[in-house]
């Protein structure tokens, strides 16, 4: 095997093990035969040292594939922190605390925050991109729903928002856990129990349309905002000082 082989075999991405004590590693579709295991995350680290690339391009890659998931780390940490600490208990739960108290709440959201992406990373559901997707597909079942029906549905409460992103953020962290990460029943069931066919990866869209319509239903059947929040869910789609528009014959 080449160099870059055994570099990486340290990592445990990639491996073989001579079942049939041949001397050579069989790479076959038939799981009791295979004698290689490749980790699909190797395909982007190894890829600038399996084209011989010098050593200061393989870190540069490495640098830049870091310095990405550490900014974006930090934005949503700082945005989970806020949450919690002034949208939630600030605002909702206890409206007297102070400036103190609010930032410790901030630190201690954060710190939870943390020790759970610390725990994903360890133990990821999936390579990258099914991570991305599982955590695109959270995000569509709980907050889009609610950002977008704020912004074009008047009729939109906050009953309705907090109903939809409850049963759509529910549904998703069901089915992955159940079909993605085996919890519920500690076996991972086989893709031919996946409802529709559909992937736990692909189940937040799903889940989002199941978002929309309990927003949808819940708000029609509960007191609607008050005027002022309709007249500026209607003029946050125009532009400030836009007029109606004017047709000039040619």
């Amino acid at each position: 095997m080449p160099a870059w082989f055994s570099n990486w075999e340290a990592t445990g991405l990639i491996g073989f093990e001579d079942k049939n004590a041949d001397g050579k590693i069989q790479y076959l579709a038939d799981k009791q035969h295979n004698e290689l295991t490749i980790d699909n995350d190797i395909m982007v680290l190894a890829n600038p040292e399996i084209a011989g690339l010098p050593d200061w391009v393989v870190a540069l890659v490495a640098a830049g594939g870091l310095a990405a998931a550490l900014s974006t780390a930090a934005g949503l940490l700082l945005v989970i922190s806020s949450s919690i600490s002034h949208d939630l208990i600030k605002k909702q739960l206890k409206p007297d605390i102070t400036e103190k108290e609010e930032l410790i709440w901030a630190r201690l959201g954060a710190a939870v925050a943390v020790l759970v992406a610390g725990y994903f990373g360890i133990n990821p559901p999936g390579f990258v991109a099914a991570t991305v997707a599982l955590a695109f597909g959270l995000a569509a079942a709980s907050f889009f729903p609610a950002i977008v029906l704020g912004i074009f549905d008047k009729r939109m409460n906050r009953e309705g928002a907090i109903s939809g992103m409850v049963v759509g953020i529910s549904l998703m962290l069901f089915y992955m856990m159940h079909y993605k990460l085996g919890w519920i029943t500690g076996v991972v069931p086989p893709a031919s129990n996946w409802w529709f066919g559909i992937s736990p990866e692909g189940f937040g869209t799903v889940a989002m349309a199941v978002n929309v319509l309990v927003s949808l239903t819940v708000s029609r059947f509960t007191k609607q905002p008050p005027g002022d929040v309709q007249e500026l869910t209607e003029s946050i789609r125009f532009p400030r000082g836009a007029h109606e528009a004017h047709y000039i014959d040619a």
